[in-house]
């Protein structure tokens, strides 16, 4: 072939490359149930992140102040005997009698309870009554209400303008995938049975332990234990080879919706979330248990929080 021809192929090969390359076919738009699944994911995280970041949310406490003598100054002033990061410099008289603990405004406290100015000695009620108390200070800005853990009381003090809320750094995640949307099995426990859960303080509660969810992942079979009631959704703490290398290193937390009559579940891994103590030293947050170490790498969800404490 002479120079003519050779520069003849060579154009119509060009050519032809062109062509098929305008005549490619564009990447197929994602299937309508993955685009709803990615939308729903979307919703989840911002939903997520509005609830971190209210004005009451875990981003704004402040102080965690045990209650260890019968009675305590309380406020912002050198002179208290609980001193507060922000508030009134004498904000009120925190007193335990009987087991219960009553507050006593300071004179000229300006302190609320649902819009209603506190004048007088009240009960406080903790987080395990029925109504916990909710004292506002500050125009509403700061809420004192009291925690119990193992027999003991401590004030929970939040501000709308904490520097963990101020200063959040946002949520990152690893890339969503469908195929962290794990299909599993509820396996009922015996009515009544409990599950020690030991939280990052050392106190021990016997949480409500409603079976085990099985699932598999990587043809291996994995088991996680289930806080909740019977028929009700549940709640999992769990560790797993991403802690402290890429995922908090405490755990990670995970709603699971209320199992079917047949017992199918299913897991999201994409919505596990990092604990309140993830983001300030004032949390009081449950351990995985033993049984829920798993032995895999979940690299789906909440990674670990840039500016954790």
């Amino acid at each position: 072939m002479g120079k003519r021809g050779r520069a003849a192929a060579l154009l119509a090969t060009l050519l032809a490359l062109v062509a098929c390359g305008r005549q490619a076919p564009a990447p197929a738009a994602p299937a309508v149930a993955d685009k709803a699944f990615w939308a729903d994911e979307q919703r989840w995280r911002a939903q997520r992140k509005q609830a971190l970041l209210a004005a009451d949310g875990w981003t704004s406490l402040v102080g965690l102040h045990w209650l260890e003598l019968k009675e305590h100054y309380i406020g912002s002033g050198p002179g208290s005997g609980i001193r507060l990061a922000v508030g009134p410099a004498r904000m009120a008289l925190v007193s335990r009698v009987d087991g219960q603990v009553f507050l006593t405004p300071e004179p000229g406290a300006s302190l609320s309870v649902d819009g209603t100015p506190l004048q007088r000695r009240t009960r406080m009620y903790s987080d395990h009554d029925a109504t916990p108390s909710v004292i506002d200070f500050d125009g509403g800005k700061g809420k004192l209400s009291l925690i119990e853990r193992g027999g003991r009381y401590a004030l929970r003090v939040k501000h709308a303008d904490a520097p963990t809320r101020l200063g959040f750094a946002g949520l990152h995640y690893w890339p969503t995938a469908d195929s962290w949307r794990i299909r599993g099995r509820f396996v009922p426990n015996a009515p009544g049975k409990t599950l020690p859960i030991v939280d990052i303080i050392g106190v021990t509660t016997a949480s409500p332990n409603a079976g085990v969810l099985e699932f598999e992942r990587d043809g291996k079979r994995f088991r996680l234990q289930a806080i909740g009631e019977p028929g009700g959704p549940l709640f999992v703490v769990f560790a797993d080879r991403s802690s402290g290398r890429g995922s908090y290193p405490a755990g990670r937390f995970l709603d699971v919706p209320a199992p079917s009559a047949d017992g199918s579940v299913v897991l999201d891994f994409n919505r596990a979330y990092n604990p309140p103590c993830a983001f300030t030293p004032f949390a009081t947050c449950p351990l995985p248990p033993p049984e829920n170490r798993l032995d895999l790498a979940v690299e789906a969800g909440e990674k670990t929080y840039a500016a954790a404490h």
